[in-house]
């Protein structure tokens, strides 16, 4: 059951949802040099209810394409989020984003989880299991 409905941070369209176990942030389509700041904002807006025991969790199910810009967003927010021990995991990437992640090293940053998150809660089935 969310703590609060979900929202659009940033305009572009990317629901923020302040879970019990987690922060869910849903972005849609293409992530690219014009949409990595709503992104951005919608990390950062989801760092701001998450915790060491709550994580962010960006369910890149309907995602199509990220570029550059986008890792930039997820690394940078990455960063902020190391300062609070905040985790930042991705669930269910596509073929693209994981390339993209795996070309440029950060793939062991982001913890991975095969699914997208259900029913308010992380998946259990295989954590990581995009690696």
């Amino acid at each position: 059951m969310p703590e609060h409905p979900p929202r659009e941070a940033g305009g572009n369209g990317i629901a923020v949802d302040d879970l019990d176990h987690m922060v869910a942030v849903r972005p849609v389509g293409e992530i690219d040099i014009e949409t990595a700041p709503s992104l951005r904002l919608a990390l950062a807006e989801a760092l701001a209810h998450a915790s060491s025991a709550k994580p962010v969790v960006v369910d890149c199910s309907r995602l199509t394409f990220c570029d550059s810009s986008a890792l930039n967003a997820l690394l940078a927010e990455r960063r902020a989020a190391q300062e609070t021990g905040t985790v930042i995991r991705l669930a269910a990437p596509n073929r693209q984003l994981r390339r993209l992640l795996e070309m440029t090293g950060a793939l062991p940053l982001f913890p991975v989880d095969a699914d997208p998150p259900a029913n308010g809660r992380i998946p259990t089935g295989h954590p990581d299991a995009m690696r």
